[in-house]
């Protein structure tokens, strides 16, 4: 006689206990299986951090819309960036999605959550004039790296790219005979943009003069630090053990993170006078803005941007009024 079966009983969803378990495994399937950028899932990340604050030892699984819809109005309360609060939606959204497939929940309200309204926000652009005394900014009376500093601003304006693009940028992805950079932008996709000739002098003396003596300057302290058996103060390795092979790196040859670049741009802005919201981003803008006021077609700058989509482009990129009606002055037969 056969045995009896045994009843399948179906495994319920784990409460809050487990909702921390929830964000881990999130990460890991966007990042693992979804093979989507290294800040892109930080930035995930970021989001539903904040969530989980706002959501305290409710459960997850019995959210309803009418809680969600607080979440929303909790975010408008910080003061967010409209762009911001519409990322926060999505990460939301898309994180609801995955505990849905994975089976951590039954039904996803946050697809009842409506997509934030954006409106044009524009960040700030820079007039040539302004980012000619940006550029020019870093001296050697004031700045001690102001070689490389010059390089970082010359290329990062020169190329349009994203910070996290000039924190990542390699040696051998500089071609000064090209001449050209190649960038990998989200979804790792490379994309190549020419270099101008300020751009290369620029570069060109900070790999012949102050690279070449900020390595040296790192060799002999870790001859020293490898000498020295015995230390008064314990010996930050880390610190002495940098990779030289960046474009651009700190004064420990670590490479530079984004906040300090964004420190950096702030420094040479305040410098100058420029206005206070002026950011690393507002030098990438200022690039599509002032190529598309020379006359270059919006999808080249797309190009340029590595905007996947032209509705990205046209939205972080505008024209002065004033050059479209020099523009349609000159080229409409009843200009």
């Amino acid at each position: 006689m056969a045995p009896k079966r045994r009843k399948l009983i179906p495994k319920t969803v784990q409460n809050a206990p487990e909702q921390q378990h929830y964000l881990v495994s999130f990460c890991d399937y966007i990042r693992n299986e979804c093979l989507l950028a290294e800040n892109t899932c930080a930035a995930y990340r970021r989001d539903l951090e904040r969530f989980y604050v706002w959501l305290g030892d409710r459960a997850i699984r019995e959210l309803r819309i009418q809680e969600l819809s607080d979440y929303a109005a909790w975010l408008h309360e910080k003061n967010l960036a409209p762009a911001s609060l519409a990322r926060h939606i999505v990460s939301l959204r898309v994180f609801f999605r995955f505990l849905q497939l994975e089976g951590f929940i039954t039904t996803n309200q946050a697809e009842l959550l409506g997509s934030q309204k954006l409106w044009d926000r524009m960040p700030s652009v820079m007039s040539p004039g302004q980012v000619d005394q940006l550029l020019r900014c870093p001296t050697p009376e004031k700045d001690r790296l102001w070689i490389r500093d010059r390089a970082l601003l010359e290329m990062y304006y020169a190329t349009g790219a994203r910070a996290s693009e000039i924190t990542e940028l390699k040696l051998h992805d500089v071609h000064l005979d090209g001449p050209y950079c190649r960038f990998t932008g989200k979804g790792n996709k490379q994309r190549d943009v020419p270099l101008g000739e300020q751009a290369i002098a620029a570069f060109e003396l900070w790999m012949n003069d102050q690279r070449p003596a900020l390595i040296e300057h790192m060799e002999k302290k870790k001859r020293k630090a490898k000498v020295s058996t015995e230390t008064t103060a314990p010996v930050d390795r880390k610190r002495l053990l940098g990779t030289t092979d960046y474009a651009f790196f700190s004064s420990h040859g670590l490479p530079m993170k984004r906040g300090a670049i964004w420190e950096l741009v702030k420094k040479y802005a305040l410098r100058i006078g420029a206005p206070s919201d002026i950011s690393p981003h507002s030098l990438r803008h200022s690039f599509a803005t002032h190529m598309l006021a020379g006359g270059a077609d919006i999808r080249q700058v797309q190009v340029l941007l590595g905007h996947a989509a032209i509705t990205t482009t046209e939205i972080y990129t505008h024209v002065d009024l004033t050059a479209l009606k020099e523009l349609h002055k000159k080229l409409h037969p009843r200009g």
